[in-house]
């Protein structure tokens, strides 16, 4: 076959960001997406949670201060957060170190396994939360 016969190839550009609201990821890749951004929050959010952490071991005054502070609302939707992306990415990266031992690889075993951790660590955060908004 001549160079001139050849069909033109198909051109695949990189995605911009004017196309990513109409472009369809499997939910794997957003579950992996989440874990990175969980695992992102989590450690800038570290020195804060550290730091509060040491302020509360220093006295019972302080204490009794910073229990009075976390007994807000936005406060609780904060740990709310914390907690969420805590076991979100927990059970995501128990997911990958499985993946990881080449188990569960193809396309429907992932998407099984994604739909898993949303479902998991979505009912232990409603736990978290019925907890901290004192439904038990």
């Amino acid at each position: 076959m001549s160079e001139a016969a050849k069909p033109p190839r198909p051109q695949f550009r990189n995605i911009q960001l004017t196309q990513i609201a109409g472009y369809r990821m499997p939910l794997a890749a957003l579950v992996s997406i989440m874990h990175r951004i969980s695992g992102l929050f989590l450690f800038l959010m570290l020195p804060f949670v550290l730091f509060l952490l040491d302020n509360s071991l220093l006295s019972e005054g302080t204490f009794d201060y910073l229990k009075g502070y976390a007994s807000h609302w936005f406060t609780k939707l904060v740990i709310l957060a914390l907690s969420w992306a805590y076991l979100h990415h927990f059970c995501a990266g128990l997911r990958h170190l499985i993946m990881d031992n080449h188990i569960g690889l193809d396309k429907d075993s992932a998407r099984k396994s994604s739909v898993g951790v949303l479902a998991v660590s979505i009912t232990l955060a409603i736990v978290v939360a019925l907890k901290l908004f004192g439904a038990f």
